[in-house]
């Protein structure tokens, strides 16, 4: 009886230790994403950055949605990685508008 009760409070223990702490920032880029390669070179680097877990983009409005690992990385780290592969991310909100800029040019094609 002992060993049981112990054995379950340290399984107890062990999923406490492991649960992660993961949290979902949003960002607009700059230059704007404008096709189905604009999102694929976002996500395509972005899932190098340690402790990123999913990357969502939508080109319609404008928003990259991360999903990462608070214990592995942040959000300033994150926002400037995006530098890396020619962007400039700026932090949002999932209910902004972000207008669309037409008249700019796709370097992705």
């Amino acid at each position: 009886m002992k060993k049981a009760i112990f054995t379950m409070m340290l399984l107890m223990v062990a999923m406490i230790a492991s649960a992660k702490d993961f949290k979902t920032v949003i960002f607009t880029t700059t230059p704007q994403m404008h096709c189905a390669n604009c999102e694929a070179r976002v996500k395509n680097n972005l899932r190098f950055v340690k402790g990123v877990k999913e990357i969502k983009t939508d080109a319609n409005e404008q928003k990259v949605y991360v999903t990462y690992d608070a214990q592995k990385t942040n959000e300033n780290l994150i926002q400037k990685s995006f530098e890396k592969f020619g962007y400039k991310a700026e932090k949002t909100t999932k209910e902004a508008k972000i207008p669309v800029h037409e008249n700019e040019e796709c370097d992705n094609m």
